[in-house]
Parts: structure tokens; sequence; C-alpha cells
């Protein structure tokens, strides 16, 4: 745990609503080259590559080993996959790097949504005893959270269109964002969300190269380092959870030491509105953090990517100066069920 590691380059995709066009690996590449552009580094410079995706989205088992061709995977490289979001690779690439195994790791993720109904594939991760045979998507799973919330007096649905409102104008200065500017906020999906409380489906890719030590500060001027991370899971049940409140974010904040001092940036992985509320509350975000200036979920979700896309942001605006210490947050599964918090902070200037 004395070993220092740093987000040193990011990269990401232009999302968008399809790209039908492309396959994985011709989605990945542009991304791949980027990131390493960005250290000088070559592939063969890397010591542990890992991936975060779902064969459930690509509809056909171990997808990921074909997204390895965008890497290249020989002359052979140490590397591993996750099927979570990326934000999970790169935790396991931080242990690995913690264990002085490897000075430098790339990491990445994927996913296309737009190949198929991205509200039933979801239904699959549910509860198969007593939640998915009644098929409840991720809208309608979500819409209970957000009428748990409005029922309990933590927000409206006027206060819900100003966050969707404030993330689409914060995304028009972000040219990768699918969603960008003044929206309207369009008929109900679910009562009571409507369709700009809930998250575009798109395609989309994001790539972070991790460095430890005086390797970080060779390769970026300015490095992100990780001074904690960690991440909770949820009851699966739904029925016996408080929808309202996320103690596994607040713990993974906790362990992660993100209490120990003020952020002033925060990178939320909230695709729906009503989540921020739940993620603002347990965070313990006030409005002098700068909450999703990038956007975050609302603007662009592609899923498997959008979380490590949170801490790529985050680390982004540290290298360019623009925070000093920010907050990363990614979650995966119904109703923030998987919460990971990383706390993101450059040298003194």
């Amino acid at each position: 745990m004395n070993r220092e590691i740093a987000v040193v380059a990011f990269a990401q995709t232009d999302h968008r609503r399809t790209s039908a066009e492309l396959s994985e690996v011709e989605m990945l590449m542009p991304v791949l080259h980027d990131v390493l552009a960005q250290t000088g580094l070559k592939t063969a410079d890397i010591g542990f590559t890992c991936s975060g995706s779902s064969d459930y989205l690509a509809g056909r088992a171990f997808s990921f080993t074909l997204a390895l061709d965008g890497v290249g995977a020989w002359p052979p490289i140490s590397e591993s996959h996750v099927e979570m979001d990326g934000a999970w690779a790169l935790y396991e690439a931080w242990t690995k790097l913690l264990t002085g195994d490897a000075d430098t790791a790339l990491v990445y993720s994927y996913g296309k949504s737009s190949p198929g109904p991205l509200r039933d594939v979801l239904t699959r991760q549910l509860d198969p005893y007593y939640v998915a045979p009644l098929w409840p998507d991720s809208v309608a799973l979500a819409a209970l959270q957000a009428q748990a919330l409005i029922d309990a007096g933590d927000t409206d649905e006027p206060a819900l269109a100003a966050v969707a409102a404030r993330g689409r104008n914060d995304a028009a200065a972000n040219s990768h964002a699918q969603l960008r500017g003044s929206l309207p906020q369009g008929g109900y999906v679910v009562r009571p969300l409507r369709t700009g409380d809930c998250p575009p489906i798109g395609d989309g890719a994001a790539a972070v190269v991790l460095a430890a030590g005086e390797r970080a500060r060779e390769l970026c001027a300015r490095p992100a380092w990780i001074r904690g991370i960690d991440h909770r899971i949820e009851a699966h049940s739904l029925g016996v959870r408080d929808l309202t409140e996320s103690p596994s974010t607040r713990l993974a904040a906790e362990k992660a030491g993100a209490f120990d001092r003020p952020v002033d940036t925060a990178e939320l992985h909230a695709p729906f509105t009503s989540q921020e509320v739940v993620l603002r509350k347990a965070l313990k975000l006030d409005d002098t953090v700068r909450v999703n200036p990038s956007g975050g979920a609302p603007a662009a979700n592609p899923v498997m990517a959008a979380g490590l896309i949170r801490i790529g942001e985050a680390a982004a605006r540290v290298h360019r100066g623009e925070s000093d210490r920010a907050l990363a947050h990614a979650t995966s599964g119904p109703c923030l069920q998987q919460n990971l918090v990383a706390v993101l902070e450059g040298d003194p200037r």
C-alpha cells in the first residue's frame, strides 16, 4: 500500500447512438493508439493489461478475446478481463501494480448497446428466482427508485429536470458526449422518469494508462494519483434495500478516504437523474463541489465503459490543473447495486 499509483493518460471514443459499421476491435483501436501516444509507450512497454466488457451485449461467449486483436497479444502479454464496467478492471490493475509485478498498466473497456434491446438485456442481471421472471427492465427499476425519493421528500420532478439540464449543458463543451446542449425533457418513459431523466443508449469505448512511482512522473506532467479506491455491493434482493440510500457508496467512499478532506470535483456514474440525488447524499457533496463537469452518464452512457470514463474524466481534470482533489464513482447493477469510489489527487502546485 506504500506504492504510489497514478492515472497518467485517458482517451475515449466519440459516443454515438450506433456504430453498426464498426466491430469492437475497430471501435477500440483508435482509443488504444491515442492513450498510448499520450505517454509515448508501446504495447511492449505495458506490464499488465486488463479489460472490462460484457458478453451479453455482444451476444456471444468470450467476445472479449476478439477485442484483444486491438491490443496485440503477440508476443504474449500479461492480460486479464473482468465481466464488469472498466472501473473494476482498473481496480484489478491497481492491485497488480501495488504488488510490484508491473510498473505500468493499460486498462480499457467498451460496449455496443445498439445491436439489441438494452432494457431487456439488463434484466439478466436480476435475481433469477424472484425478480427476473417478472421482467422489470432497467428503466422501470430506476423509476421505482425515483418515486421512492419523491415520496421521501428528497426530490421532485422539476429538480430532476434541473439535474438533466445542467448535465447536458455542461456536456456542450465535451466533444465526446452523445447528447449535448439544451434538450427537451420529453414525455414519460416510466413515471416519474421522463426521456431527459434517462441515459442515452449508445456505443463507446475508453482506456487509461496507470503507472507507479517515478515512472508516472516520467510519463505525465501532472499525474492523477489514486489516493484511495474501494468498492462495495448492496444486497441482491431489492426488497430488503432502502432505495433512497446507498450505504455501499458511503462505505466505499469512507474506505477510499473521500471524507478525509474536501474534494473540488466529483464525476458520478448516475445514469438516471434520480441516482445523482442518492449519490450526492451518500457522498456528502454540497454545492461547492463541481459535479459531472463532463456532462456525466446522462450525456453519454456506453454500458461497461461509463464508469471507467468517470475515473478518466476526473483524472483528466487533474492533469489539466482544473482539479486538485477529485472523486470518481462507478456503478453496476440495478438501482446502484454495486459501487466503486476512487479519490484522485495532483501534486501540489
